[in-house]
Parts: C-alpha cells; sequence; structure tokens
C-alpha cells in the first residue's frame, strides 16, 4: 500500500516540472523582450512570411520609439479610444467585460474589451489568430506583462508593435505613412484620427476618415484630456 503511494506521488509530482518549465521560459521571454525591445515580433514573422509567399504587402520598417518622444496627444488619444481605466487595472477590465456581456445579452454585438495590456500580448507574443486558445495565451502573457513590466513599458510596446493598416505596424510607421511627421510630431487632430481606426485598421483610414470614423474622432477628442499622460515628455530642444 506505501510503496503504491510512493509511486502515485512521484508520478504527480513529475507533473509539476513542464508548468514549471512553461512558466520559467515565460518570464525569461517577457523580461528579455522588455529589455532588448526585439526587431522582430511574431505578427511581424507572420507579416513577412505572407509577403514572401504573396500573399499580403511587403510590412514597412518599424523604427522604435522611446515613450517620451511619441506625441502626449497621441498617448492620451489612445488610452481614451482604447483603454480608460489603463491605470486603475491590473491587465483586466471587468466593469469593461461586464458592460460588453450585457450588451451582448441585450441583443447587441459583442464589443471588444480588451484592455492595451491585452493587445499588448497580443501584438508582441502571440500569433494573429481568433480561436480560444489564443484568447487562453492572451491572457497567461497579460498576467506576466503587468508582473514584470511598468505601465509605461506596457504602453510604449503596444505603440511600437500595434496593427495601423495593411504592412503598417509601429507609431512611427504609421505617424509617417498617413501624416508624413514623426511620431513626436502628431498634433490632437491627427492624434485622434489615428486612435479612432485601431479597432479596425484594415477597414478604415485616419486620412480618409468615414463617418463612422469621424464620429469616433469627435468622440475621442471630447475625451482624450480627461485621462492622464502616461509616461515623461521629452522637452521640445531635444526633439
Amino acid at each position: 500500500m506505501a510503496a503504491k503511494k510512493r509511486k502515485k506521488s512521484f508520478s504527480l509530482g513529475w507533473l509539476w516540472w513542464p508548468g514549471l518549465l512553461v512558466i520559467l521560459l515565460t518570464v525569461a521571454e517577457v523580461s528579455l523582450f522588455g529589455w532588448a525591445k526585439p526587431p522582430l515580433t511574431v505578427p511581424d514573422a507572420v507579416a513577412w512570411g505572407r509577403y514572401y509567399l504573396g500573399q499580403g504587402p511587403q510590412p514597412r520598417s518599424r523604427p522604435w520609439v522611446a515613450l517620451a518622444d511619441i506625441s502626449p496627444e497621441l498617448r492620451r488619444a489612445v488610452i481614451a479610444s482604447e483603454d480608460q481605466r489603463f491605470l486603475r487595472h491590473h491587465g483586466f477590465d471587468f466593469i469593461e467585460l461586464g458592460q460588453a456581456l450585457r450588451s451582448l445579452r441585450e441583443g447587441g454585438h459583442l464589443r471588444g474589451a480588451s484592455t492595451i495590456s491585452m493587445q499588448t500580448a497580443r501584438t508582441m507574443f502571440l500569433w494573429p489568430a481568433r480561436s480560444w486558445l489564443r484568447k487562453l495565451a492572451e491572457a497567461y502573457y497579460t498576467l506576466w506583462l503587468e508582473l514584470i513590466w511598468s505601465k509605461e513599458k506596457i504602453l510604449e510596446f503596444y505603440l511600437n508593435s500595434v496593427d495601423w493598416g495593411p504592412g503598417i505596424r509601429g507609431i512611427e510607421a504609421a505617424a509617417r505613412y498617413y501624416f508624413n511627421c514623426s511620431a513626436a510630431s502628431l498634433n490632437a487632430e491627427q492624434a485622434a484620427r489615428l486612435a479612432a481606426v485601431l479597432p479596425g485598421p484594415h477597414f478604415w483610414r485616419p486620412d480618409q476618415p468615414s463617418a463612422a470614423v469621424l464620429r469616433r474622432i469627435e468622440w475621442i477628442r471630447r475625451e482624450m484630456h480627461k485621462v492622464p499622460l502616461v509616461g515623461a515628455q521629452r522637452s521640445r530642444a531635444r526633439l
């Protein structure tokens, strides 16, 4: 009997090792990405693969921009548009999730409830697909981002990796493509336009806004100065 118990305990002990290994590898990956600012993310690799297979446009260069060198107007506009409780939650906005589920129960469409932290996990580490497995992986990486990175780092990585249109990834590439200026030089109107198209960057254009996008722009312009500025601002003398 005792031998059977020891054997069962030994077998169950082995089950911990794969989980521990996954956790250690994730911690190392998230820490390394936060320190090294990788030039290529998983979605980047997928985009280049599709390009070489003739299934997508050539991705544009994605120069990395420090958070302090990104327009304060853009930072505020994105938070106002995507995640107004960014500084108050720990990766998951359960208030927004509850409102999305209530809207669905009342016969409306299922609204997105992803936070900036969740979107950063998606754009930095995960493959571009819609599935429950990807959602679970997104939640898993979000937990580690919130534990290891600061809010400033999360926002910086989000703005440098988010999709702004076919072949356009990151704020510097988007600012230069749509408005022929740097990320540091974006004004309030341009910032609101870029933030307005984030829910559908492959269907909407900030430089040619539809009626629906114009309504979002107006709403963002009203909301963007109600949210706090995340990160420092580089002095104009250094810009």
